[in-house]
């Protein structure tokens, strides 16, 4: 699947609110999961990745709070940055007449699902990351350099978020032919991957069908590499946090991955190393399998103390079943 456009109106996601039930829960879980602080309040946390991107967390029954596409802790809005207004315009008039002027004086839209979409000249900066290079017999990328031991990750991005969609064929086309995605890989009638720029990673947003139930599969943060997704892992272990399922590494994406149970919404995930795409990716179809979605995965996560595999670990698909 080839594209004519090389430059899209969205760079990607600038932030994203969640409404909880326990603030003091999810501020150890932000500390830990590796965010800079910006501002600690009781009715509101805003911690960073290094580009800037933004996780808010408010209590569940903050006032100023769209109201939740399902119950518990969740996200309730989702920040898509424009590279400057030009771009910005040129998304509110994609929209047209389904944009409206929050308090806050920022455009605002909700996707089929009923989620609250925000619209605004991104906050992020560039961060260039610093993966560990490989060794490997006649290709010497680290020269009398030992590999590195991470002992705690570093987030760089949100790189993408997961959807249930309620809705699955008015979901991808208000995210297609609204604001112009790109396909990147699909499971037809069943999961679309996506891309806001024909150039970039291989999906800023997913969405799985699951009739009449709308909801967050996960949050992805974007790390350096797999040592940081290890490393990152095992130090959220060692912290009592409980894996949901990885380390592992996704067939389609080409990610690793390592996923966390929390206190702000369904897992959030740390991965690294995801395909690059641009307009001479072949987007492909494939059978929605677990085997498609992990190519190997440790069952139950890996103990941060001893190192090993726990025992007992639970199974999980991240909804790629049917």
């Amino acid at each position: 699947m080839k594209h004519e456009r090389t430059v899209m109106a969205l760079c990607g996601i600038d932030a994203v609110i969640f409404g909880v039930q326990d603030m003091e829960a999810a501020l150890r879980f932000v500390r830990d999961w590796g965010l800079h602080e910006k501002s600690v309040m009781s009715d509101q946390i805003i911690f960073e990745t290094r580009d800037g991107c933004e996780v808010i967390v408010k209590p569940v029954d903050a006032p100023d709070l769209p109201v939740a596409i399902e119950g518990g802790n969740t996200v309730r809005e989702v920040v898509w940055g424009a590279q400057d207004q030009a771009a910005l315009d040129d998304t509110l008039a994609r929209l047209g007449d389904a944009v409206s002027i929050g308090a806050d004086g920022l455009a605002r839209a909700t996707d089929p699902n009923g989620l609250s979409l925000v619209f605004r000249v991104t906050h992020r900066q560039p961060v260039t990351g610093t993966p560990t290079m490989p060794n490997a017999p006649g290709a010497y990328h680290r020269i009398d350099t030992r590999g590195p031991v991470i002992t705690q990750a570093n987030p760089i991005q949100i790189g993408h978020i997961v959807l249930f969609g309620a809705d699955f064929a008015a979901m991808r086309a208000f995210y297609t032919e609204r604001l112009g995605f790109v396909v990147s890989d699909e499971y037809p009638g069943h999961g679309c991957f996506m891309r806001c720029q024909v150039k970039g990673g291989h999906h800023n947003l997913f969405v799985l069908n699951r009739p009449g139930k709308a909801g967050i599969n996960h949050v992805a943060f974007t790390l350096n590499d797999i040592h940081e997704v290890v490393g990152g892992g095992l130090a959220m272990s060692r912290k009592g946090w409980k894996t949901e399922i990885g380390p592992g590494r996704h067939p389609i994406s080409s990610a690793y991955f390592w996923y966390f149970e929390n206190p702000l919404t369904a897992p959030l995930e740390y991965y690294a190393d995801e395909d690059y795409c641009t307009e001479a990716w072949e987007a492909r179809v494939w059978e929605r399998r677990p085997e498609n979605f992990a190519e190997w995965a440790v069952a139950g996560g890996i103990d941060g103390e001893t190192r090993r595999q726990k025992i007992g670990g639970q199974d999980s698909s991240r909804g790629h079943k049917k």
